[in-house]
């Protein structure tokens, strides 16, 4: 059996993808990224040693990587809301792996113009995570999950459609 340390250093190896993917939904700039990266290691590690059911580990990796990072904006009073998508998004800032796909930082940063729950619900849906989990990971119902990506869809056709019509 692997020591406590090395057990959780390999599932974050594994598992930093969601990592980054939830980074990159709820922050723009690259300093709040890494502090948030830090931050959500950080509560992963503090309750790694409690997790009961470790067959379910990308649930748990989403849910306390959601929660931190909602917390961390409502902490610096960052959440704010857009009618549209900004003109103009320095893509420098973005990971040079984001910014290769215009189709994929397109969804994604129309994506980032949802609210919180929204952002959480689509993330976890794009990974192809079933109903129940997500209803698991964010502590909302089933029905009330294919509700809310059914609304998110059609917000985010519209969103596109308008970005990809000039306007």
């Amino acid at each position: 059996m692997k020591p406590l340390k090395e057990e959780f250093l390999e599932i974050i190896s594994n598992y930093q993808g969601i990592l980054h993917k939830v980074n990159f939904i709820y922050f723009r700039n690259s300093t709040d990224r890494e502090d948030n990266f830090q931050e959500i290691l950080y509560q992963l590690w503090k309750s790694y040693p409690d997790l009961k059911n470790r067959e379910s580990i990308g649930s748990w990796i989403y849910a306390v990587s959601i929660n931190t990072s909602i917390s961390r904006l409502k902490k610096k009073s960052q959440i704010e809301y857009r009618e549209e998508l900004p003109e103009s998004i320095d893509t420098n800032d973005y990971d040079e792996e984001m910014s290769k796909d215009n189709n994929l930082r397109m969804l994604l940063e129309a994506i980032s113009n949802l609210n919180e729950i929204d952002k959480s619900i689509l993330l976890l849906y794009l990974e192809e995570r079933s109903y129940d989990e997500i209803s698991e990971v964010l502590g909302i119902s089933k029905s009330n999950v294919g509700v809310r990506i059914n609304r998110a869809k059609e917000s985010l056709k519209k969103t596109l459609n308008l970005k990809e019509n000039g306007n």
